[in-house]
């Protein structure tokens, strides 16, 4: 399989770096062509920090991390600091970044990343809000074709939403956003709560981190070990869900992984159901299938692939 270059479109958020730790412990397989940031579960000046943290923590100083868009496209800004913690990445203690911020814009970096490349290959990984996404396509369309995927973070079905009865988090947040990134036309894979539920972060699993003995499974476990205070509470659940690592690795393994191609449509009109994705997972509609919806995943391979590549780093 050759190398997938991709760009993480993040709103760090536990769960978004250990999505990023997955990535940069896989090289073999993906190559991150930086890191853009916007705000989401945390402001976007917390949200730079944090992934800057983790590349660090990783040491992986020569990641180029981006600032983006501060504020959803026509909204206020919903944050999530009751799961996430004050800072977004509560749990371990890690230093202050040393790492700059690139000069250019995030949005400038994914426009001029998908001119550059040759068309088709480059993926984006968005596992926060997509305004950053979103504004990319707006200013300038034409990258439209030249990205070979978007394979995200958002949404639900059965699990229904998490922020409000009908939406979940990361769409919520920013839904005219994401009704520009689903009526594009590019190839979407969904990684939505009905899937990332799934992935539970068990006591033994958390464990398994921990026993790895170097400083990013002990940060893993720590992070983890914050993050599951709320879901535990909230769902009744065994674990926290890790929602955002699916994605990345979805892309290293999609085996572990299975779902439905049918049409996906963004509630941006009702206050009461707004950031619904509406998916036509039955086929009742005849409205053209527009992103691989992901229902189910192999959860111990799943863990094994998270766990076997921390170890790494």
């Amino acid at each position: 399989m050759s190398v997938r270059k991709i760009i993480i479109d993040t709103d760090p958020g536990q769960d978004d770096a250990v999505a990023i730790l997955l990535a940069l412990g896989s090289p073999d397989e993906v190559e991150v062509l930086g890191i853009t940031c916007v705000a989401g579960n945390v402001p976007l000046d917390l949200t730079t920090r944090n992934a800057r943290m983790v590349c660090e923590l990783a040491e992986r100083r020569d990641i180029k991390v981006y600032a983006g868009c501060d504020r959803p496209l026509n909204r206020g800004l919903v944050t999530a600091e009751h799961v996430h913690g004050k800072t977004g990445l509560d749990g371990p203690n890690l230093p202050e970044p040393t790492m700059r911020i690139e000069d250019m814009h995030a949005v400038d970096f994914i426009i001029e990343t998908l001119r550059k490349e040759s068309e088709g290959t480059v993926t984006l990984v968005p596992i926060g809000p997509l305004t950053n996404i979103a504004t990319a396509f707006r200013r300038a369309p034409e990258i439209v074709r030249n990205v070979r995927e978007v394979v995200l973070m958002g949404g639900a079905y059965f699990e229904v939403g998490n922020i409000t009865p009908a939406s979940e988090f990361n769409i919520h947040v920013d839904p005219h956003a994401a009704d520009t990134v689903f009526s594009s036309g590019v190839p979407i894979v969904v990684m939505p709560l009905d899937v990332t539920h799934k992935a539970l972060v068990t006591r033994a699993r958390n464990d398994a981190f921990r026993a790895l003995g170097n400083r990013v499974g002990e940060a893993a476990a720590e992070m983890t070990d914050f993050f599951e205070r709320y879901d535990r509470e909230k769902y009744g659940s065994e674990g926290a869900p890790l929602h955002d690592p699916c994605t990345v690795a979805y892309l290293i393994r999609p085996e572990l992984f299975s779902g439905r191609h049918v049409n996906v449509e963004i509630e941006t009109q009702s206050e009461l159901t707004m950031g619904m994705t509406v998916t036509d997972w039955w086929g009742v509609t005849d409205r053209t299938p527009n992103a691989l919806f992901i229902g189910d995943l192999d959860a111990d391979g799943f863990f094994d692939l998270l766990t076997e590549r921390l170890a790494r780093l």
